[in-house]
Parts: C-alpha cells; structure tokens; sequence
C-alpha cells in the first residue's frame, strides 16, 4: 500500500492523484499502484509541489516495512536512527 500526502499544493496535483489513487481525505491518497508508477508520480509531485509539502510512504524491505519520501518547502525529513526512520524537522532561528 502507498500513502501520499499533500499539504498547500498547486492546482491541478490532486486532481491528477486521483487517476491512480483514493482521496480518503483532504490531500490524503491511498492506493497499490506499481512502483514504476509510484516513481512516475512522486517525479512529478516532487517537481510541481513547489511551495508546498508531499510526503509519500512506501513498501520497502526494512524492519519497519516502509519507507518515506518528502519533497517541497519547509518539509519534515526523514532521519535514520538506528535502523529506525524518524520525522525530523529543521530548526528556524
């Protein structure tokens, strides 16, 4: 299963989710699409998102079964820690 989610994106991106994946909230997608189209859509949420934020969680082979991508601005990062992926954000003086 994918989750993606989208916060203050352009027009136009949710609309274009909704071709391959289910809104089951506000800027909240779910779906099973291939990875080759998982990868095609992240490519272009993560080159359109502009001032935005999207956030993709993804089957991956590691202990906790997922892994995560972020793309946009003022984006909570992924951190490895110990072999656990945590949310990090950056500090703003």
């Amino acid at each position: 299963m994918t989750v993606i989610v989208l916060i203050a994106a352009p027009e136009g991106l949710r609309g274009h989710l909704t071709r391959w994946m289910v809104e089951v909230n506000a800027g909240v997608f779910v779906g099973n699409p291939s990875r080759r189209v998982r990868d095609r859509l992240w490519a272009l949420l993560a080159d359109r998102i502009g001032d935005g934020q999207a956030v993709l969680v993804e089957p991956a082979a590691n202990e906790q079964g997922w892994a995560t991508r972020t793309a946009g601005r003022d984006r909570w990062r992924p951190v490895d820690y110990d072999g656990l992926i945590l949310s990090a954000r950056n500090r703003h003086p």
